[in-house]
């Protein structure tokens, strides 16, 4: 039975696994979690996962794994990494690691027939024809059903807040799925009406800023961003339950501290539990992520679906369902028509980017 190895490289964690092709699925046989600062050599990391196998979890030696399940002993051929970093000639260096990697001495060191790495967004495209119904959700009542898996039906997008914005864009090819990577977050952050003027103003200032970008302002970062602006307009010099946990995370954001209060998680929290400050400020997040959604479907006139991803959308699908972010995906004048035949789905899998790993690993096989 075929086997193949698919990770997902992260600067906090690193998710290895290895999957067997059954009958055209893939069977996940068993993965390990790593720490990824402990490991000052990524090929160690993997060299150590293939031959502990489920041993990959002992955390000695050089801050190891936690593994799981056990596999049936073949030694995977095809490998494909999710990197956290721009891919140029099969060659990336780590955003937040002191990694560079290089696709052909991976190969050679870890003894593979073929190794891939791409960007960690990018990578998704992989993915979305092979989703499963348990891995996305319908952001609209009449979304047609996800397509056959292996199909791709036109371009497809999408795109995901975290703590930036990703964006990929995918096309049909003779042999799958066609990766483009996007930089697309980092386009001019447009405003729709004069509370959006106020807020990017407010941004230029605050963060001595040329211009205001779109991952600014829809991202987790910007919904941080979002909530200090609402403070400062609605509370100012007051003592809303939001004002201190925002004035540390700022303080920790300038500082650039890891630990620091999840404002973006708080600013949700409280507006799910009624809090009209924390609402108009998730509001009018929301209302600019479904512009700038609209905006993607437009560029890309992706007939085969946008998936709206990253770490907010299982937290937020009631909110993505929302009038607040569908009227804005749709509010496009004229073009507005084009937007309604768009299938839009939330990606809701937590690993949908090991899977999606996994599954082009799976494509190297031939």
């Amino acid at each position: 039975m075929p086997t193949l190895l698919a990770g997902d490289i992260g600067g906090t964690k690193t998710l290895l696994a290895t999957y067997a092709v059954r009958e055209g699925q893939l069977v996940r046989q068993r993965s390990a979690r790593y720490t990824s600062a402990a490991w000052g050599d990524f090929s160690a990391m993997v060299r150590h996962f293939l031959t502990e196998g489920s041993g990959a979890g002992g955390g000695g030696g050089q801050g190891g794994g936690q593994g799981g399940g056990q596999g049936d002993g073949a030694r995977p051929h095809q490998a494909c990494f999710a990197v956290a970093g721009p891919v140029q000639n099969g060659q990336v260096q780590l955003t937040n690691l002191p990694w560079h990697l290089d696709a052909g001495a991976l190969a050679k060191t870890c003894d593979f027939e073929a190794v891939e790495l791409v960007n960690d967004f990018a990578v998704l495209i992989h993915g979305l024809p092979h989703l499963s119904a348990a891995q996305q959700q319908p952001l609209r009542g009449n979304a047609a059903p996800p397509p056959p898996a292996s199909a791709m039906h036109g371009p497809v997008a999408v795109l995901g807040a975290g703590t930036g914005l990703g964006v990929a864009i995918g096309v049909p090819g003779p042999h799958g799925p066609i990766a483009l990577a996007s930089e697309a977050a980092h386009a001019a952050f447009a405003p729709r009406q004069e509370q959006e003027w106020r807020l990017r103003q407010w941004l230029l200032n605050e963060l001595e800023l040329e211009r205001v970008s779109i991952e600014r302002v829809v991202s987790g970062t910007g919904l941080g961003h979002v909530a200090r602006w609402m403070l400062r307009e609605r509370d100012p010099g007051g003592s809303h339950q939001l004002r201190a946990p925002a004035e540390a995370w700022w303080e920790a954001e300038r500082q650039g501290e890891a630990e620091r209060p999840d404002l973006p998680a708080l600013v949700a929290q409280a507006a799910q539990a009624g809090d009209a400050l924390a609402a108009a400020a998730l509001d009018l997040w929301l209302g600019a992520y479904g512009s700038v959604a609209g905006d993607l479907a437009l560029q890309t006139l992706c007939s085969g679906g946008l998936w709206v991803g990253g770490g907010t959308a299982a937290k937020l699908l009631p909110q993505l369902r929302s009038p607040t972010f569908l009227a804005a995906f749709g509010a496009k004048g004229r073009l507005s028509p084009v937007l309604k035949t768009i299938p839009l789905r939330a990606l809701v899998d937590p690993e949908a980017g090991l899977f999606s790993a996994a599954c082009r690993a799976c494509a190297l096989m031939g």
